[in-house]
């Protein structure tokens, strides 16, 4: 840092008000975690500087020996962590990755199916505000209002009826585990492809926590960070029939130069993943989750659907007079970090929202237990009865801070060692 502060001291600034941040503070969205040491030292090298487009072996560049060998590491690592048959590690984030499947497989105006946005779905499941409802016909599937959970027999009428090219399974907020093997047989049954969004669960996924959706899917994405604790960036994995036309699709198709710094950060992450530890600590993510869950419960919070099978908890505001946003607000008062996020069926706007979303991975990776969950309710339910009350809030932001003193960011959670 001492070149940034003296070239450039208010980037400097920014960046260490950002750190004491993440120190002091409790970060409970669901899709943000802290990657390790190995891997950010390997995003802040020297790899930033290489050009390196095509893929290792086949460059427009000269002088990728070396890229091309970090690389290679990243695919084999990532086939290996999930048995896949293929991988791309080149797209800069998973929205890139689902729009290089869907290029490489269907026509503008082709018909999708997605989960809908406000059932927990996607911005690149179909929302008509992205790319994806803008270059095709949407067909959205969601909840059933009283289970909250995914309608299985309303998607497979659907789907008979609509008979889309592409289904997509996944979402950005649903707390419940998806049955892929249920997807895979509707789309077996309509000829249509399956592609699952694993963003969320790909940690999950990797230790065995959530099933895998490997075996039943033509393709899978997923960005690197969230459960996957890497640097933010996208993942491909497919089977091999489809190399070559995702390759093409990445590049030259909608990206030039690969990011070759992230690339090797992702190979670390893989590598990271690939031990018990990781898996121990995936295993955490959801014992925390289940028990932050049950003691939301315990004071009187709605939770969708009831709980939770991962690491989400969806909590509806409603029953304590606050919407969402007013409950970010408040809490972020109190150096709690949570999101706003719609609630299936929310008769707020999408800015506004009934609900917020909790997440457990960033805190379990600074090694938070079950016990501290409790602890953590206990906070969330403090400073939402405090509402406006500065003071309440300010004392509380002191007791989060000495909690979260407890837990060094830095201090690795498990010890690298061969899975």
């Amino acid at each position: 840092m001492i070149d940034l502060e003296r070239i450039d001291p208010q980037i400097a600034e920014s960046i260490r008000l950002e750190e004491q941040r993440q120190l002091q503070r409790l970060e409970l969205i669901a899709s943000e975690n802290f990657a390790s040491p190995a891997v950010r030292q390997a995003q802040a090298s020297v790899l930033t500087n290489k050009y390196a487009e095509g893929y290792p072996g086949h460059r427009y560049y000269g002088g990728c020996e070396f890229v091309d060998t970090a690389e290679s590491l990243a695919i084999e690592r990532a086939k290996e962590l999930f048995a896949a048959e293929y991988a791309n590690v080149q797209p800069h984030s998973g929205s890139q990755a689902n729009m290089a499947v869907f290029f490489s497989i269907l026509q503008p105006g082709d018909t999708i199916m997605g989960m809908d946005l406000r059932h927990g779905g996607h911005l690149t499941h179909g929302s008509p505000v992205n790319f994806s409802g803008r270059l095709f016909r949407v067909i959205s599937y969601g909840v059933n209002r009283q289970t909250e959970t995914i309608d299985m027999e309303a998607l497979e009428r659907l789907a008979k009826e609509q008979r889309p090219k592409l289904v997509i399974a996944g979402a950005s907020s649903y707390p419940r585990a998806i049955n892929f093997a249920f997807f895979q047989s509707v789309c077996d049954e309509i000829g249509a492809y399956l592609m699952v969004d694993m963003a969320h669960i790909a940690g999950l996924v990797a230790a065995g926590v959530h099933p895998s959706p490997i075996p039943h899917s033509d393709f899978v994405t997923s960005t690197t960070h969230k459960t996957l604790r890497g640097p933010r960036g996208g993942l491909i994995l497919a089977r091999e029939g489809h190399a070559d036309k995702l390759n093409k699709q990445i590049f030259p198709g909608i990206q030039g130069g690969p990011l070759m710094h992230v690339i090797a950060a992702k190979a670390v992450a893989f590598k990271e993943a690939l031990t018990a530890e990781f898996r121990s600590y995936q295993k955490q993510i959801v014992v925390n989750a289940k028990r932050l869950a049950a003691e939301l419960l315990d004071r009187g919070f709605r939770l969708v659907s009831g709980g939770t099978d991962n690491h989400i908890l969806l909590v509806d505001l409603r029953g304590k007079g606050l919407t969402g946003a007013q409950a970010e607000v408040i809490l972020d008062k109190a150096w709690i970090t949570v999101n706003k996020n719609s609630i299936p069926f929310d008769p707020e706007k999408p800015a506004v929202t009934s609900g917020i979303r909790v997440g457990t991975p960033a805190v379990t990776t600074r090694g938070m237990k079950e016990n501290d969950m409790a602890v953590i309710a206990k906070f969330i339910h403090q400073a939402l009865e405090a509402g406006d009350d500065a003071a309440v809030l300010e004392q509380l932001s002191r007791q989060v801070g000495d909690f979260c003193s407890q837990f060094p960011l830095h201090k690795p959670v498990y010890e690298m060692e061969a899975a």
